[in-house]
């Protein structure tokens, strides 16, 4: 065997280290990143992300300052009957009216309300007629051959018109005492009944009626084209406010009736007005009134605080539930992995809609239908929480570090909780983000489909509105326009967001739907 040979190195070529810098103990110029940090960087370099998080921020701060602002607003309530009298009226934006936002809407009428709208015009000074495309026109497909048709751009707000309503006397002077105040005529002088005893419209129209019409109510002008007046005279009404424009002070403005001691005055009130009294502001709705005269913005708001609601609960209950089990199931695996697993097989076999109308039938007696509700999302909605954890829990327990732990004589609980549940929080969090839009979906369907009930006076929902809207989906569209985009929105930013935070929280299933 030869002798190994190494090649000789002149000692010039060797120089001693100097020892005045310790390389080892140099400071580091970065910072270390967390897990976390790490995770968030990587989210906000996801521009989808970061898009849809803004979007579900401005739904969230909508859903909980709107009705905080309006929590005693006339919109939430249905205790006061005249809120049916701003029914399905379309949105109105004063700065968005060059756009069409101006509370208007196209319209096709017969010849007694194309007067009926005319004559608002002349009474109060705000005429509902926009614009007129077609005048006095037959239709060879309508019932009467005779009857002449308009069509017109109608402004909604101003065509609201009259309302009869009966005041006590200290209802009646404080509205005149208002007119004085601000100068704007709320009372209007009282038709005569005798005038109209030929009319056989609609009754609810009877307010509107002022001038002389026919039976059919079409109004009967005089030889110069102008309306002819059937104003109450004569009568003792107490009135002493602000008259209209050709008054001589012959005019009545209330029909009196009941004893002297104690009167009531049935008035003719500008609805348009009225609301001015009762609230301050002019009526202009951004989202327009849905079919009981509840403003759409403040009530969809509503709805949408108590979807967040209801979607939080149920994600923070399923998380509980998911952890503890999944984490039972997935850390001591073998038999007990295998009970627990056929347990939740059973549960998850049984049909939610099925679930949710037993629960609607008889548990909801005792807890109410949002408890029904929560009791039927909690069911069976923590299974795919525990199914994610266990899997978590069989990729970690082997890991060194949980060995590490297990010699140094850390318990079960200690193993399970301190290191191998946090190394499970980014698949959890991205499970309990995606809950929340599931959850809102579910019970946008169920009230959509009217197997939950969630309506009254101050609790309404997104799928509520929903389902009150379909009725009216053609001729008063933007009832059910807005919160189908608000839920469109909502289900499409969370699974953006939520896309991205599953992959920053685990990069190896990026792309990975």
């Amino acid at each position: 065997m030869s002798e190994q040979r190494f090649p000789v190195i002149p000692p010039e070529k060797f120089r001693f280290v100097g020892t005045e810098g310790r390389l080892h103990d140099k400071k580091l110029e970065t910072k270390p990143i967390g897990y976390f940090r790490d995770a968030v960087s990587r989210v906000v370099r996801n521009k989808s992300s970061v898009g849809a998080a803004i979007i579900i921020i401005v739904l969230v701060l909508y859903a909980i300052i709107v009705p905080m602002v309006c929590q005693n607003n006339y919109t939430l309530a249905l205790t006061d009957t005249n809120y049916l009298n701003y029914t399905k009226l379309p949105p109105r934006i004063s700065w968005l009216s060059w756009a069409g936002v101006d509370g208007t809407e196209s319209k096709t009428v017969n010849s007694a309300d194309y007067y009926r709208y005319r004559a608002m015009g002349v009474e109060t000074g705000r005429d509902p007629v926009v614009d007129v495309y077609k005048a006095a026109y037959e239709d060879k497909n309508a019932a009467s051959a005779t009857t002449l048709y308009y069509d017109i751009r109608l402004d909604d707000y101003y065509a609201l018109g009259m309302l009869e309503k009966t005041l006590t006397f200290d209802q009646y002077e404080a509205i005149q005492k208002w007119q004085d105040e601000t100068g704007i005529q709320l009372i209007y002088p009282a038709a005569d009944p005798k005038a109209l005893t030929a009319y056989k419209g609609d009754a609810d129209q009877r307010a509107n009626i002022w001038y002389a019409v026919d039976s059919k109510g079409v109004a009967q002008l005089d030889e110069n084209g102008n309306y002819q007046p059937i104003y109450l005279k004569g009568a003792a009404d107490d009135y002493h406010s602000i008259r209209i424009e050709g008054d001589d002070g012959s005019y009545s403005y209330a029909r009196v009736s009941g004893t002297s001691a104690a009167k009531s005055y049935t008035v003719r009130l500008s609805k348009y007005n009225y609301f001015i009294y009762c609230y301050g502001f002019e009526p202009s709705f951004a989202f327009g009134t849905n079919d009981k005269g509840q403003d759409i913005l403040t009530r969809l708001a509503a709805g949408a605080r108590f979807s967040f609601i209801l979607a939080i609960c149920v994600s923070a209950v399923n998380l509980v539930l998911g952890t503890i089990y999944g984490s039972i199931e997935g850390y001591y695996g073998g038999r007990v992995d295998l009970v627990m697993e056929r347990i939740s097989d059973i549960l998850s076999g049984i049909p939610f809609t099925v679930v949710t109308v037993l629960f609607q039938l008889h548990l909801s007696k005792q807890v109410g239908v949002v408890g029904s509700l929560l009791f039927a999302f909690v069911l069976t909605g923590w299974i795919g929480m525990a199914h994610s954890v266990r899997m978590q829990f069989y990729r970690f327990k082997g890991q060194e570090y949980v060995l590490a732990a297990r010699t140094l004589g850390a318990g079960d609980k200690r193993i399970m909780f301190k290191h191998i549940f946090p190394n499970s929080l980014g698949t959890l969090i991205t499970g309990c983000v995606l809950v929340i839009p599931g959850v809102i979906f579910s019970e946008s369907s169920l009230t959509y489909l009217g197997i939950v009930n969630l309506e009254s006076s101050t609790m309404t929902s997104v799928g509520t509105m929903l389902a009150n809207g379909k009725p009216y989906l053609r001729d008063y569209p933007f009832i059910i326009l807005f919160p189908s985009l608000f839920i469109s929105l909502l289900e499409v930013s969370f699974n953006l967001f939520g896309n991205g935070l599953r992959d920053a929280f685990n990069p190896s299933l990026r792309g990975v739907e």
